[in-house]
C-alpha cells in the first residue's frame, strides 16, 4: 500500500504476518498470531520495524481439509465423460477453431489467461468481435479497520501477477473430459525462462437445452442441445485460488466466469458481534472483504468503428399512448467522450451496455452490436478520501470506455506496488478523447463483496461472479438453426 509510513520512502517493503503450524502440513490460517506485524525491506534483507499491538490468544482448533483429516463419504458413484470420436475443436499452435468460433489463447505474466482475435464465422465470413480480452487487474480490499487489517488491499494482478501464480492443471481434478492443454513459458525475476505445464485447459461441455418447441398443432417436438467451449486457467495467490473461465456458446454468446475458492484470510475473534469479521471457528474470524476484478475488453465488433450505448428499461405511466399502464420502454444513452464513461450498473433499471458498430448495419438497418450484461454488485466501498480509493480508482465504476492506446494495458497503472494513486483509468479518461465510432477499449469491474460464512471454513466452496457478452442484432436471426438434433436420442418429427 501507500500510507505515508516513513518506511515506504525509497524502499520496496513488505508487511509480514505470522501464523502457527502444528505440523508442516497444518493449515496455518487456523492459528493467526494476532497483533504482530513486521515491516521488511525484502531487497536489502532488513527488518525495519516490529509492530506489536498487544497479546491476543492464538486460536488452537486445527482446520485441515486433506482426505486423511476428514472421514470421506462413500456414496458418490463415478461420472464418466466421453467423446469417442474426439472433440469438435482443432488447434494449430495457439489458434483454436470450434464450431464457428475462431480465437487465439496465450498466458501473460501479469494478466494470466488472455484471448486474442475472437471472431465468429457467419455466412462464410469471419466477423471480428474482440481483438484482445483479459482480466488485467484485481484488488482485494479488506473491510476491518483495525491496525492488523485496515491496510490489507492486495492487487493480485499488478502486485503479484496472475500468470506467475498459475497452476499446472491435472486431468480428472481441475479439468474433466477430453482435454487439450496449453503450456506457458514465463521469465523468472532473474530473467531465466521456465515452463508451466498444462497452464491452460480447453474442453467442451454439454450445457443443457439450446432451444426447444413442442408444437401441439403439428405434433412435432424439436430440441437442440447446447454445448460450450471452455478455456480456463487457475491461479493461487497466497490463500485464495481463482479459476478464470471463458465460455463460448453456439449462439454467439461469450461469458467470463471467475470461480473463487481456497482458504479465508483469518484473524483472531473475541466472540460476540463484530460488524467487520465473521466467526468461523472458536477464537477465529474472517474479515469482510471484496474481490474486484478489472476486465479489459478491446472490442472490434465487425471492425474498429465502435461506440457504446447505455441501455435502461422502465415502465411508463398511464396516458393517452399507454391506456392500460403496461408499456415498457428502453432509454438509450450514447457515450461520446471518455469523460462520460465512468458508469455504474443498476439492477433496478436492468442496465446493460451495448457495443455497436457505427458503420455496419443488419438487414433491419440497425447497427450490429454485442451487449455487455453486468452483475449489479457493489463497486469499491472504501471512502473516497482513502489511500485505497486513490490506488484502486478503476474499481469505483462498473464501466469505463477509452480510446485504444497500446500502452494502456492495466486499469490501476503499470507499477502498482506502493503507488500513491491516480494511475491507470483516471489518467486515461482525463484526456477526454472521442469514443464515438472509434477503436475503443471497454473496461468492466465486477466481483463479490464477501461476508464470510462458517461454511466457507476451512476451505471455501466455489463462489462465482462474471459477465456475459451477447450478440444483439449482430446476426439477422437465430444463428443456431443449423445445429442438428441429438443423434439417436431426439429424432425430428
Amino acid at each position: 500500500g501507500s500510507f505515508g509510513v516513513a518506511h515506504e520512502e525509497g524502499r520496496r517493503i513488505c508487511r509480514c504476518l505470522f501464523y502457527v503450524r502444528h505440523a508442516p502440513e497444518d493449515n496455518g490460517y487456523a492459528h493467526p498470531v494476532e497483533g504482530v506485524v513486521a515491516f521488511v525491506d525484502m531487497a536489502r534483507g532488513e527488518v525495519l520495524e516490529i509492530v506489536d499491538t498487544g497479546v491476543v490468544p492464538i486460536p488452537t482448533e486445527c482446520a485441515n481439509y486433506f482426505p486423511e483429516s476428514v472421514q470421506q463419504r462413500q456414496d458418490l458413484l463415478p461420472i464418466e465423460i466421453t467423446q469417442p470420436q474426439g472433440p469438435s475443436f482443432s488447434v494449430d499452435g495457439n489458434r483454436v477453431r470450434w464450431q464457428k468460433w475462431s480465437l487465439r489463447v496465450s498466458m501473460d505474466s501479469i494478466e494470466g489467461l488472455v484471448l486474442h482475435e475472437v471472431g465468429y464465422e457467419d455466412d462464410g465470413r469471419l466477423r471480428p468481435i474482440l481483438f484482445r480480452a483479459s482480466v488485467s487487474e484485481m484488488v482485494v480490499p479488506y473491510g476491518d479497520p483495525g491496525p492488523m487489517h485496515g491496510w490489507k488491499n492486495a492487487f493480485d494482478a499488478g502486485e503479484w501477477g496472475l500468470g506467475r501464480m498459475t497452476n499446472a492443471l491435472t486431468l480428472g481434478c481441475d479439468c474433466l473430459g477430453v482435454i487439450h492443454y496449453f503450456d506457458a513459458v514465463f521469465s523468472s525475476e532473474r530473467g531465466h525462462p521456465y515452463v508451466v505445464k498444462n497452464a491452460i485447459c480447453m474442453h467442451e461441455e454439454d450445457y443443457g437445452i439450446l432451444w426447444k418447441h413442442n408444437d401441439p398443432r403439428s405434433d412435432r417436438n424439436e430440441v437442440r442441445r447446447s454445448r460450450r467451449l471452455v478455456v480456463s486457467s487457475i491461479a493461487t495467490v497466497g490463500n485464495y485460488d481463482y479459476g478464470f473461465y471463458w465460455y463460448f456458446y453456439l449462439d454467439g454468446a461469450i461469458e467470463c466466469e471467475i470461480k473463487l475458492t481456497g482458504v479465508l484470510f483469518t484473524a483472531a475473534h473475541a466472540g460476540g458481534d463484530n460488524p467487520y469479521s465473521a466467526q468461523v471457528a472458536p477464537g477465529l474470524g474472517a474479515p469482510v472483504h471484496q474481490h474486484l476484478f478489472g476486465a479489459r475488453l478491446d472490442m472490434t465488433v465487425d471492425g474498429l468503428a465502435n461506440a457504446v450505448e447505455e441501455v435502461d428499461v422502465s415502465g411508463l405511466p398511464i396516458g393517452p399512448d399507454n391506456p392500460y399502464g403496461n408499456a415498457i420502454a428502453q432509454t438509450v444513452t450514447r457515450l461520446r467522450r471518455e469523460s462520460q464513461s465512468g458508469r455504474r450498473a443498476d439492477g433496478g433499471r436492468g442496465r446493460t451496455w451495448r457495443v455497436i458498430n457505427t458503420e455496419e448495419v443488419n438487414r433491419f438497418g440497425r447497427p450490429v452490436s454485442y451487449t455487455l450484461y453486468p452483475e449489479a454488485a457493489p463497486v469499491l466501498l472504501a471512502d473516497p478520501g482513502s489511500s485505497l480509493h486513490a490506488r484502486a480508482a478503476f474499481a469505483t465504476n462498473h464501466l469505463w470506455v477509452t480510446r485504444y492506446e497500446p500502452s494502456h494495458r492495466y486499469p490501476a497503472g503499470d507499477f502498482v506496488n506502493q503507488h500513491p494513486g491516480g494511475a491507470g483509468l483516471p489518467e486515461f479518461v482525463a484526456r477526454d478523447r472521442d469514443i464515438d465510432g472509434a477503436d475503443i477499449v471497454v473496461w468492466h469491474t465486477f466481483g463479490p463483496t464477501h461476508f464470510p460464512r462458517p461454511e466457507d471454513w476451512p476451505v471455501m466452496p466455489v463462489a462465482r461472479c462474471g459477465f456475459t457478452l451477447k450478440p444483439t442484432g449482430f446476426f439477422n436471426r437465430n444463428p443456431t438453426l443449423d445445429v442438428p438434433p441429438p443423434a439417436g436420442h431426439c429424432p425430428a418429427g
